[in-house]
């Protein structure tokens, strides 16, 4: 995933502060000239979507890891320096809203989504177990049952 912020006004401090945050996942921020990332796109289809964000003083925020934290982190940076705007984003080759971004930090983190799996994981198998385990109970219940009563 990539993001374009206009870093205008952010010093040198703040870009470094950015960075930071966005190593926790696995995630990079990068200056570099419009012409030379329009280089670099050009003729990948994948990333062709990008080049209607490139005007303006531009910074990269590329993501290869946790894709929902690493928004977080740029929203959190951006409201408390309430100087740097998301211009858009890519997600494989679609062009993202500022909608779109938003959803995307919405969502839980990889950690939690495991965690909720394993859960869930967790109930089904728990219930697989007391029904096996019913099986034999019951049967044995019934049996108990039967033989009390005194009928053969």
């Amino acid at each position: 995933m990539a993001l374009v912020l206009d870093y205008k006004g952010l010093s040198t401090k703040e870009m470094s502060d950015l960075r930071s945050r966005l190593q926790k996942s696995d995630g990079i921020c990068k200056v570099t000239k419009n012409t030379l990332m329009r280089q670099a796109i050009k003729g990948k289809d994948s990333w062709i979507g990008l080049e209607s964000l490139l005007t303006g003083t531009n910074a990269f925020v590329l993501i290869k890891g946790d894709v929902g934290s690493a928004v977080k982190a740029v929203q959190a940076f951006q409201k408390e320096t309430q100087k740097s705007e998301t211009k858009g984003g890519l997600f494989e080759g679609k062009l993202l809203s500022q909608d779109e971004i938003k959803a995307i930090a919405k969502l839980p983190s990889k950690e939690a989504l495991m965690a909720q799996i394993a859960g869930a994981m967790n109930s089904i198998t728990s219930k697989i177990a007391i029904g096996i385990n019913e099986v034999p109970s019951g049967l044995a219940r019934s049996l108990k049952q039967h033989s009390e009563s005194g009928e053969s």
